[in-house]
Parts: structure tokens; sequence; C-alpha cells
């Protein structure tokens, strides 16, 4: 796995890798790409830099910093490239592609089109029956004009509408001082606020796992699909998008599938059956297409 250590690229990696672990058994190593420097003139021409690591059957990066490391690895050790984006070059690319719809990506056998990125959630074992409800705020953003006043007022109005239901609040790297200040002040039996600073690793999919209902602010689209993948009923709080950008496009055909429910219509997702969410886990879907065709590489 070769990461440029942003966290979102990583965590399509570690989605990735998780699935393939799962179900192929393999060894993963992780290469730092700020540690070996690759032209693209050594990428064209497969010139790789000498790494400490054993030899890999697949290759697979995310990131544009990434893409150089990754084809000047290729001939080096002949093995199978993977890359979660659309490839730099057009005429010295990887394998395989994975790319996410809202990225326009080409209708090919190379290229497998996923909803949204990877990310590393799991899929809830089992329904939650207990009334555990889920916020995620993010910040602003170029897709979504930003009002923090109206996420604060939708915060109260869930706490308000649903005084039997336990609401978890998050915030984001993009949520503004003041909307944080507010929402660490908040005084609600029935809300306990947690700083994106205080949370670990792991807090995300540890909380999702014991969530029945997550509203997430539309511009976090990443969390969008992590509490599809998590398999709980999913909303989106009333942001005004900004323009009919891939992004915008995206959560609306989410909409359109019924994949996710607009604020207008929270009754109805509050009230949605434990467990009849639709399912979305694209990290295993993509393992499985790759292992696929590494054995069809290898015939």
């Amino acid at each position: 796995m070769i990461t440029d250590q942003k966290p979102g690229h990583r965590n399509q990696l570690r989605g990735l890798g998780d699935r393939l672990t799962t179900r192929f058994a393999p060894q993963i190593h992780w290469i730092e790409a700020q540690r070996y420097s690759a032209s693209w003139w050594q990428a064209i021409f497969g010139r790789a830099p000498v790494i400490d690591q054993p030899t890999p059957d697949i290759i697979i990066a995310a990131g544009s910093q990434t893409q150089k490391l990754l084809l000047a690895c290729r001939k080096r050790h002949d093995a199978m490239t993977v890359v979660l984006m659309r490839p730099a070059l057009p005429f010295a690319k990887p394998d395989l592609s994975i790319i996410p719809a809202h990225d326009n990506p080409p209708d090919r056998p190379d290229v497998l089109i996923t909803r949204g990125v990877l990310n590393a959630i799991k899929p809830q074992e089992q329904p939650v029956e207990a009334q555990n409800g889920l916020i995620l705020i993010g910040g602003p953003s170029e897709h979504y004009e930003w009002d923090g006043e109206a996420i604060l007022g939708q915060v109260s109005t869930l706490a308000d509408e649903y005084r039997d239901w336990h609401w978890t609040v998050t915030s984001s790297r993009r949520t503004p001082a003041a909307l944080l200040e507010q929402l660490t002040d908040i005084q609600r039996n029935n809300v306990t606020f947690h700083h994106h600073e205080k949370t670990g690793p792991n807090w995300l999919i540890d909380t999702l796992a014991e969530t029945r209902t997550t509203w997430v602010s539309p511009d976090s689209v990443s969390m969008v699909y992590e509490a599809l993948t998590a398999g709980t009923s999913t909303g989106l709080l009333d942001l005004k998008a900004r323009n009919n950008s891939r992004v915008v496009r995206g959560l609306e055909s989410l909409k359109a599938d019924g994949l996710v429910t607009e604020w207008q219509d929270r009754a109805q997702l509050m009230q949605a059956e434990p467990g009849k969410a639709p399912k979305l886990w694209e990290a295993d879907r993509a393992a499985e297409w790759v292992i696929r065709k590494f054995r069809e590489f290898h015939q």
C-alpha cells in the first residue's frame, strides 16, 4: 500500500486492505510516498527507487502524489498495480483503477466504478434496536453554503423532537471554532458532544456499530458513505448547494435511489425499522474484484 499519509486516502487503502486480508490473506506492507522520490520520467520508464520491502504481487495507491511511485515500481517488480482514483496519465496508467461514480470514470474492464470512495467501516453484525442517533458535522466547503446556526438548530430540533433517543454529536477538522464552542456548551440530557480532536482512530467505527440512525451535514461526503456502509438509516442535514458539482450530483443520486433521506422527511427516517437500511459495502465489492482481476492477471 502506497500512502501519502492523508487521512482520507489512508482510510480508503485501509478499507480495501482489510477486505483483501479477510478474503485473500495477503501480507500487507505500507510505504510512505514522501520517503521515496520518483519523477514522471521514472514512472513512465519503470525506474523505481530501491525500497526495503518484500517483493510485491499487488501494489495499491491512493492520492495523486503516490501515482509516480506506483508506476515506477510496476516494471521493477512485475506486480499488478491498482490506483483508487482517476489515473494521472492516460498513456501510462496502472493495471486497475477504482473510481467513484461522481468522478465520471470511463466504462472499461480495468475500471471499477463505486458509490463514493472506499472506507474502513464494516456493516453492523446485528441491527441496532436501541434508540441511538449519531450526528456528524463538517464545515465550510466549496460544494455547500455553510450555515453553522442552521446546523446547530437542526441538532436542537432532533434532540427536541426525539427526546427518548440519545444523540451523539461529533465535529470534523473543518468545523468552525464558533460552532465548536456552541456544541461544547450544549446542555441537553439526551445529547453528548465529542470534539473530533478527542476521539481515537477507531471512535467512528465503534460508534457507528452501535448507531441506529445517522444524520450528516452534506458537505461531509465521506461520512455519508461511512454511515451507509455501517448499515445505519442515514439522513442529510439541510444546507443549500452552491453549485451542481460532482459531489452535489453524487448526493442527489443517493437521494434518488432512496439511500439517504432529506431533512424535511426526517419523520420517515426516524420511524424506519432497525436493519432495513439499504446495504452498501464498496470496499468488500472492490476486494472481490481485485482478487478476480489478479487471478486473470496471472493466467
